[in-house]
């Protein structure tokens, strides 16, 4: 499973720094999860969602959706 936060960063010109203060989420664990060195957990893609205010089904690259 592949997490989009990158491109969503990218197509709302979102930093990292504005990530981290509209979500809680440290910079350190957003540049992480955006370059795939770790998987987030369900409650900080809902922490993600709601900052970048997309649905939680946004983030997640499947074939199922």
């Amino acid at each position: 499973m592949k997490i989009l936060l990158d491109k969503i960063m990218h197509d709302k010109n979102l930093s990292t720094r504005q990530v981290s203060i509209a979500t809680g989420i440290s910079k350190s664990t957003i540049n992480r999860i955006a370059n795939g060195k770790i998987s987030p957990t369900a409650d900080t893609l809902e922490l993600l969602a709601k900052g970048l205010k997309v649905r939680i089904s946004d983030l997640i690259d499947s074939p199922y959706q």
